[in-house]
């Protein structure tokens, strides 16, 4: 069986390189903070499978992050945070006071 092509990110220049850097060092959000670790060690030539295993996360999601990085450069770093479970309660009962009851 043949051996699947390694996926890596594009070329990286210099001061995307330095900006990556800069986001890995300081960012507060947890996952931008390991999406840019990611994308670094790909553009030093890591192989998938070596950067999941350094970064405990699955090959998958080590693709998923390079081929978004690939796709959509420093957007696809950022968290996709949804809006959260629906809520319960609909509006007309949100609004009734204890008056009503």
């Amino acid at each position: 069986m043949a051996r699947r092509p390694g996926v890596f990110v594009r070329p990286v220049t210099p001061e995307e390189g330095r900006r990556l850097q800069q986001i890995a060092r300081t960012s507060k959000q947890p996952v931008r903070m390991r999406r840019a670790i990611v994308v670094m060690a790909s553009a030093q030539g890591q192989p998938v499978p070596l950067i999941g295993k350094l970064m405990q996360v699955t090959e998958g999601y080590v693709r998923q992050v390079i081929h978004d990085f690939n796709e959509h450069g420093f957007a696809a770093l950022d968290p996709k945070w949804s809006g959260g479970r629906p809520s319960k309660t609909d509006k007309k009962t949100r609004e009734r006071t204890d008056a009503d009851l």
